[in-house]
């Protein structure tokens, strides 16, 4: 497998909810004038400030909007008191297969091995963004050198996982040398992918440590019932009165679970991204019925996703090992998940039919941490 060092630097932020009114404009902006610059034959006015913006992403929650936008993104947003930023800021790594093995998990579950327990095994905290299309890793560097593209294939509805993994800039080093284990890896230059080349001596790189147990965090699952769309970009205009009102206009205060239950009631829960031009959608299915059904594309199965909420308290950015410890039980049940890290909390989706069975591995897993 080979793995690509692009050219996103991204921030990630909450926006508090009572604050959304005053970042409405931007992020409308950033939602279709975007899109309306990398696909040139939208039927939109032309903006007279077009955004370069080629990497957003928006995230309701119970508790904030989450957003993931690169550093033109990150221009459109005025500061105020309802908008705060995480300090680091996330490079952007792809990951990409050309073996024709049939892979039968997706998502975080296919790299739990090879990418999130190393990782994690290294002391690298790790958030992830699962979306549609392909899998992406986001690994955050302080600085560094050298700019890339996202190589986007042609459009197909494959699963994809973007992971952004928090590195300090002296540890970037460290994530290269454990990844060459198992990836090729390149950085993309102009366009072009230049092999990195790493030093064969493992002097002076750490080996993994299993150090303090991880912390052992709560987990919910809410009643709703997640799809995860995608839609032509061609046609966002079609969408766009009702996307709006769903993210702007129609919400919904959060139902409280039942003390000491691992569910709760539906609680709101919207992601959408424009990452390069390519659209994903996660919503539950109540939402989807405001959405004409011929505009919006899933899988030929039309699969349904339940959540497993991660975190109990605000997760933070530093702790190693949460993504781990979901992935690690996913993984061995051959289980396929997107996985979707917000500011303060994380969220699994999971297949409908397999969330029984997925809580109690994760139960049995916790019980083993805390014992």
């Amino acid at each position: 497998m080979e793995l690509h060092i692009l050219e996103h630097r991204v921030r990630v932020l909450s926006l508090a909810r009572p604050g959304l009114w005053l970042y409405t404009h931007p992020l409308i902006k950033l939602l279709f004038l975007a899109a309306a610059v990398l696909h040139p034959r939208l039927k939109m006015l032309p903006p007279s400030h077009p955004t370069r913006c080629k990497f957003f992403s928006l995230t309701e929650t119970p508790e904030d909007y989450t957003l993931m936008v690169d550093e033109e993104g990150f221009k459109e947003l005025p500061s105020s008191e309802f908008l705060q930023v995480a300090e680091a800021t996330w490079l952007v790594l792809n990951v990409s297969s050309h073996s024709g093995t049939a892979v039968q998990a997706a998502g975080v579950t296919k790299i739990a091995r090879s990418v999130i327990t190393p990782l994690a095994e290294h002391h690298v905290s790790v958030l992830m963004l699962s979306t549609y299309q392909t899998d992406f890793i986001l690994v955050s560097v302080l600085q560094v050198q050298g700019t890339g593209r996202v190589g986007m294939a042609a459009w197909q509805p494959s699963r994809c996982a973007i992971y952004l993994a928090q590195v300090r800039e002296q540890d970037l080093s460290v994530v290269i040398h454990t990844l060459a284990q198992e990836f090729d890896i390149y950085r993309e230059v102009g366009g072009e992918p230049v092999p990195v080349v790493r030093d064969e001596s493992s002097n002076g790189f750490p080996r993994a440590q299993h150090g303090p147990s991880p912390t052992v965090h709560p987990i919910q699952s809410p009643q709703n019932r997640f799809c995860v769309l995608t839609v032509d970009p061609e046609r966002l205009p079609a969408i766009a009165t009702t996307l709006i009102d769903v993210l702007f206009y129609s919400h919904s205060a959060p139902k409280e679970a039942a003390s000491g239950s691992s569910e709760s009631s539906c609680i709101p829960f919207f992601a959408f991204s424009l990452i390069e031009g390519y659209i994903s959608i996660v919503m539950d299915a109540e939402t989807q019925k405001k959405f004409p059904s011929d505009l919006l594309l899933t899988s030929s199965s039309g699969e349904l996703w339940r959540m497993v909420r991660i975190g109990g308290q605000p997760l933070g950015f530093d702790e190693c090992g949460i993504v781990a410890q979901i992935a690690g039980p996913l993984a061995a049940a051959d289980i396929s998940a997107y996985y979707i890290s917000t500011f303060n909390f994380d969220h699994a989706l999971v297949p409908e039919d397999g969330i029984g069975s997925v809580i109690e591995a994760l139960q049995r897993r916790q019980e083993g941490l805390a014992s």
